[in-house]
């Protein structure tokens, strides 16, 4: 699979147009044009096609998670989220889950009567 069908196939399904693609690149500081990205989706034998370089595919990538999930929260200061005391998530001891499903052999098949 080529850069090119990468680039092909999220743009498909996140429904991306050349616009939005070119402004999700642009969050990352990376130039391109609307013309060159219709050129990385052409089929291969087209005379305007054009390879899309891995350079080109990892800002992109880089830009959609920026776009997606917004811009990373840096902590103020990095020691005292080293020396912070770490939060408990359970609220007491765990008991072990009791699974649904026995075996095969441990539940007792009761016939039913048809009437």
């Amino acid at each position: 699979m080529t850069n090119n069908d990468i680039l092909k196939k999220l743009r498909v399904a996140l429904m991306l147009r050349d616009d939005e693609i070119v402004d999700i690149l642009a969050l990352v500081d990376f130039r391109i044009s609307k013309s060159e990205i219709g050129a990385f989706c052409r089929k291969e034998g087209h005379p305007k096609y054009r390879e899309c370089g891995d350079q080109v595919l990892r800002n992109f990538l880089n830009g959609l998670v920026l776009h997606l999930r917004g811009p990373k929260e840096d902590p103020k200061n990095p020691k005292d989220v080293l020396n912070s005391p770490k939060k408990s998530t359970s609220k007491g001891p765990s008991k072990p889950r009791k699974s649904k499903f026995t075996g095969l052999g441990s539940v007792p098949y009761k016939n039913k009567k048809r009437s």
